[in-house]
């Protein structure tokens, strides 16, 4: 069955857009059911008009505190009704009562290997920390901040004088592969989230999900 994706999105969008580029080639068996945004500037809004998709901003200004935003919003993504909802950058902290009702259908891309550098500058985190690798995780989403279990990981090299433009860069290379391949194994249904634990083909307290040098899961 192809799998309906719901896209939540702050920025410009760059993992829409590999969603929506790897859907016409027909390498990731989805369709994405709309977009949704914070933010009314933000370039994913445009790639989904762009796209013929619906695109919906939901401002935190127009709702009394963020219950009620998170409500308004998920009320608008429950009328897709999509199977996943995918957090591709993201900005906002989502609360525990949007959240715990679609655990095991959320996840987010985060640019670090969780469990270290939850939050924001992640960039800046590694570089400060002085670790000699980096990279981005896929994870199911919960109400601790990026804190929910780990489903995938790709990692990169810190180099030596690297700056946060380059680590990002180098990250980012490797986020949008990430994503895809972890949409492709939920889509699949290899991996799904039972009792608070990641399930990969059955089995229970794998490591995460290492997305190789040539792009599939070892």
């Amino acid at each position: 069955m192809t799998l309906r994706i719901a896209v939540l999105a702050s920025g410009r969008g760059s993992n829409l857009q590999a969603i929506l580029d790897a859907v016409a080639a027909g390498t990731l068996d989805a369709m994405v059911a709309g977009v949704w945004s914070d933010r009314g500037d933000a370039g994913a809004l445009f790639r989904a008009r762009d796209a013929g998709l619906p695109a919906q901003l939901v401002r935190p200004r127009d709702h009394a505190d963020r219950r009620a935003h998170d409500a308004a919003l998920f009320a608008s993504i429950d009328a897709a009704a999509p199977d996943l909802i995918v957090c591709a950058g993201y900005m906002r902290l989502i609360c525990a009562e949007a959240v715990e009702p679609r655990q095991g259908r959320m996840i987010n891309i985060h640019p670090s290997l969780l469990p270290a550098f939850k939050g924001l500058h992640t960039h800046r985190q590694a570089l400060e920390a002085g670790v000699d690798e980096h990279g981005a995780s896929v994870h199911f989403v919960t109400a601790d901040l990026d804190g929910g279990p780990v489903i995938a990981q790709a990692r990169v090299p810190v180099r030596a004088g690297d700056d946060e433009t380059a680590l990002a860069q180098r990250v980012l290379a490797r986020e949008h592969p990430l994503l895809l391949e972890t949409l492709r194994w939920i889509a699949a249904g290899r991996v799904r989230l039972e009792a608070g634990t990641v399930r990969v083909d059955g089995r229970t307290g794998a490591a995460p999900l290492q997305l190789a040098a040539n792009q599939r899961f070892a």
